[in-house]
């Protein structure tokens, strides 16, 4: 059991530290450093949340894919793609807004704006896909479990 245990550990460690480095260097790169620190203190509660679930995500999913490539069978990979997708988009909105300095020569001012206002309502999105996620997973691990 512990042996299982080790590598979804691992991946879901190895996901979080990803997502935080996805976020800021997307920042670092718009921004610049001192904007990403700034940002990251200031929603640093929705930024941690939406880490720690789609770590917790990856992790379930690896271990799920573990009992069930011991049982040579498949599983899918929709449900963490479509909920590690959202945490990520949700984490980079929170200071995507600050993209409206480049935005009229990409020519998208018009919804940077529209999504700057809504940057925390997009982060409670992330967090219930994250939580939809695990409660997916986990359901597919205890019915998994259960036809052992």
């Amino acid at each position: 059991m512990f042996k299982v245990a080790v590598k979804p550990i691992l991946y879901g460690t190895l996901a979080s530290a990803l997502l935080l480095g996805v976020y800021f260097a997307t920042l670092s790169l718009v921004s610049g450093w001192e904007f990403a620190q700034s940002q990251f203190v200031s929603f640093w509660y929705f930024i941690i949340s939406l880490v720690i679930g789609f770590g917790i995500q990856i992790g379930l999913y690896s271990y799920l894919k573990q009992l069930v490539k011991n049982r040579g069978m498949a599983v899918g990979d929709k449900t963490v793609a479509v909920t590690g997708t959202t945490s990520t988009l949700a984490m980079i909105s929170c200071c995507v807004h600050y993209l409206a300095n480049i935005a009229p020569i990409l020519g998208i001012a018009g919804v940077l704006s529209i999504v700057a206002q809504y940057q925390v309502k997009i982060f409670w999105v992330g967090l219930l896909f994250n939580a939809f996620g695990i409660a997916f997973i986990v359901n597919k691990i205890i019915k998994f479990k259960k036809h052992l």
